[in-house]
């Protein structure tokens, strides 16, 4: 058997018996600040550990939500009608998409920015209105021509007031006259105003009347607004409930339109008309000459650009007179980030997220000091931010984000004003990943501070302690 002194021989850490020891003020002062030098270390060391730490890298995209990318949007436009808000969508391969609607939502807003009703639908925009009547015939006039005044005192008079809003300038306002004429004479001599006075076809040059136009919010030509006597009860700063007709503007169809109209009151009493049976295509024409326009569109991850602009297959624009200022509620690219989610991922990287949606809130209003037809652009450059973690040694894609620098500009043009927003992806992106520590690493540190200190401050002892001894020589040498 091995000797128990044999054993012995090998401690590491022999022991001085106390009575060879020999305490003293700077030993324990040295000691007291040992201590708290480890404390403090220790604190220092524990708060390092649960401290995330990351990682950035630049690399090229590899992203996981396809080759689609998803921008979200919400704006309002204080002097853009519903009736004619069109949102486009086009890029560098080809891309050519007219007014979206499947993914579009639209209110109308007054030039406060205020809602004034529920959500306008716009319905589906013909491609081809049927005309009929060649523009060089000889046209005999039929129409009412109506100012202000005239417009205020028939529109309260006749049961059924239908106004072709027009400007002789327009194109298609110069196909719809024939038609329009001889629609109604046509009416005139089937419902006599005098005698029968359940309807009235009427026109107004918007060249002329232009606060009439601008009170009914007319922005394209022609416009074929229809009004019903008790309907129109809404007098709020020239704000009307009434109607647009859609339809073929050929005389056979306008003549039947009118029919079905007239047909839904009894020529009797003459009852107001407030309840349509027609079957025309019409729709409710915006209460205001604002919009909001709000939802999403898919587009391909390639240059590109997102337009908003007033757009009909059957109507002109005075671009003089158009007016795309805007304010941007939302503006963000990729998927909806929720609130906890873009949180957790601020627990990694404090800044992440600053410009995810950098121009929410922002305003372009143009106040006409350039002039007239001044598209608004914007120039969007897109960068996705992917943030990985570790969980269970395994990583984990905790949020993948686009983040924008945005530069906007106002510019004329000789074509229809725009709101145009250029956008291009960055062919990299940024990848941030959590780096773990490790638990042994931590308590080899904690060794090391406990270690560190104790000999650092053995060795100060050592040289205090032989340094107070020595002069202590040197004194008593001094006094013999």
């Amino acid at each position: 058997m091995i000797s128990s002194s044999k054993i012995k021989s090998v401690d590491f850490y022999r022991k001085i018996p106390r009575d060879l020891t020999e305490a003293s003020l700077s030993g324990a002062g040295l000691s007291i600040i040992a201590a708290l030098a480890m404390m403090f270390l220790f604190g220092m060391e524990l708060s390092n550990y649960f401290t995330v730490s990351t990682s950035t890298s630049v690399i090229v995209d590899n992203s996981s939500d396809g080759d689609f990318l998803r921008i979200d949007f919400n704006m309002s436009f204080p002097a853009l009608s519903c009736e004619f808000a069109s949102v486009d969508v086009s890029d560098v391969l080809g891309t050519n998409r007219l007014n979206i609607t499947k993914t579009i939502r639209k209110f109308s807003i007054d030039q406060h920015l205020r809602p004034t009703g529920a959500e306008f639908h716009s319905g589906p925009v013909p491609h081809s209105v049927k005309h009929g009547d060649e523009v060089d015939e000889e046209t005999v006039e039929g129409a009412v021509p109506l100012n202000g005044v005239s417009f205020d005192k028939l529109s309260h008079v006749y049961p059924i007031l239908v106004v072709n809003f027009f400007a002789p300038w327009c194109y298609w306002s110069i196909r719809l006259k024939p038609s329009w004429e001889k629609t109604a004479n046509i009416i005139r001599q089937r419902y006599d105003p005098e005698a029968d006075g359940r309807i009235l076809l009427a026109k107004v040059d918007c060249t002329e009347e232009v606060d009439l136009c601008r009170r009914h919010h007319i922005q394209g030509y022609p416009s074929i607004r229809i009004f019903r006597k008790g309907s129109d009860l809404r007098e709020d700063h020239g704000h009307h409930e009434h109607e647009s007709y859609y339809g073929d503007r050929d005389t056979e169809t306008l003549v039947k339109a009118m029919e079905d109209l007239v047909a839904s009151i009894p020529r009797e009493n003459q009852r107001l008309a407030l309840e349509d049976k027609s079957n025309i295509t019409k729709r409710p024409a915006p209460l205001t000459g604002g919009c909001r326009i709000e939802g999403y569109v898919r587009v391909k991850k390639v240059p590109g650009n997102l337009i908003i602009s007033a757009r009909s297959g059957a109507h002109s624009f005075d671009t003089s007179k158009m007016n795309m200022s805007h304010v941007i509620n939302h503006l963000s690219f990729g998927k909806t980030i929720s609130p906890q989610l873009l949180s957790d991922a601020k627990r990694l990287i404090p800044y992440l997220g600053r410009s995810h949606d950098r121009l929410n809130g922002r305003l372009f209003i143009n106040h006409r000091d350039l002039d007239a037809n001044v598209t608004i652009e914007h120039y969007l450059q897109i960068v996705k931010t992917e943030v990985v973690t570790r969980k269970s040694s395994r990583e984990h894609t905790l949020i993948e984000e686009y983040e924008y620098t945005a530069h906007s500009s106002l510019a004329q043009s000789i074509y229809i004003p725009v709101v145009k927003f250029h956008f291009e992806l960055s062919p990299m992106q940024v990848l941030v990943t959590e780096n773990p520590k490790s638990f042994s690493h931590f308590l080899t540190n904690v060794c090391a501070i406990i270690g560190g200190v104790f000999t650092v401050a053995g060795i100060l002892d050592s040289i205090l302690h032989n340094t107070i001894r020595l002069m202590k020589k040197v004194e008593l040498g001094k006094n013999f």
